[in-house]
């Protein structure tokens, strides 16, 4: 009997106050899939991070006979002793995990091959002018490839040392812009899902004081008295939660798997990833929703 008293009431209060109703559950839900939405940008740069970090090499471009960088003018192309030099104390150093030397040759096929399209380029671009490489595999690139950068810059036979992991820093801050965009907005339409609950419950209490008046003079609890509005706030939590599910469902076999065509990410979200976002926005919306109903009754309905 308590129980379909306390349904009835709910039911009461959430018809009474449908359009307040309809209000929260459209911004929890929104508020929600914003939060999901950040959180997968969160798992997904994570995963790009890990997955080109993994493929970043550090090149060691060496002196030609025409090269000016560096030493090159002075000393000339890098012999055979200068090479085998520059290997054995990049191994000393031990942060490299592999080291590959790539001749003058196998550069210009991968020159020709990447600039193919580009004929002017290849035509007039002659062998003598590609540099061969040390291109090395670093334990932590992010750590590590600044050492080996100002240690190796201006060394005997070295005409340059790139980063490749540098490249990628201005996409590393696009992705990291996005995310945060998306999370700041989630934030504040969770503020507005906090004053909404907070006004939903409010009015409910109010229009049902008549009914909370009674239910004082016959004895009841105060948990008794605030469980019908608690559940009023959870309930409308629980279905922007759902609502919000389905759009980060959305978002990520529509949107994110989507843009891997266009922009080559590396690593792919799981269904596992997608579940633990949607297992936060469920905890996320039940406590905001619950927690605000509840002190917004220990403010305004005092039994």
């Amino acid at each position: 009997m308590r129980v379909q008293f306390v349904l009835s009431e709910v039911w009461i209060g959430l018809r009474r106050n449908l359009t307040m109703t309809i209000a929260l559950v459209v911004v929890v839900a929104i508020s929600l899939s914003l939060l999901g939405t950040g959180l997968l940008f969160v798992k997904q740069v994570d995963k790009t991070r890990s997955v080109w970090q993994s493929k970043v090499e550090l090149s060691i471009y060496l002196c030609t006979a025409g090269s000016l960088e560096g030493n090159c003018a002075k000393n000339g192309a890098t012999s055979t002793a200068e090479t085998t030099q520059l290997e054995s104390d990049l191994r000393s150093t031990g942060d490299v995990t592999t080291i590959q030397y790539v001749n003058q040759s196998q550069a210009y096929q991968e020159f020709r091959s990447e600039l193919g399209g580009d004929e002017p380029i290849v035509k007039y671009t002659p062998q003598s002018e590609i540099p061969p490489s040390l291109e090395i595999r670093l334990k932590n690139t992010e750590a590590d490839a600044p050492l080996i950068t100002n240690e190796f810059s201006g060394a005997p036979g070295v005409a340059d040392v790139v980063d490749d992991s540098s490249l990628l820093n201005n996409f590393y801050r696009l992705l990291d812009g996005a995310r945060n965009a998306v999370v700041i907005i989630a934030l504040f339409l969770l503020v507005a899902a906090i004053m909404l609950v907070a006004n939903t419950i409010r009015l409910s209490a109010f229009n049902r004081r008549r009914e909370t008046s009674i239910m004082r003079l016959v004895g009841a609890s105060n948990f008794y008295v605030q469980l019908p509005f608690l559940a009023e706030g959870m309930i409308a939590g629980l279905v922007g939660w759902l609502v919000a599910s389905g759009l980060l469902v959305a978002v990520k076999s529509l949107w994110l798997n989507s843009l891997q065509s266009y922009i080559p990410f590396g690593g792919t979200l799981t269904t596992t990833d997608l579940i633990e976002v949607v297992i936060i926005a469920m905890i996320t919306g039940l406590l905001i929703c619950g927690s605000t109903s509840f002190l917004t009754l220990r403010r305004y309905l005092r039994v």
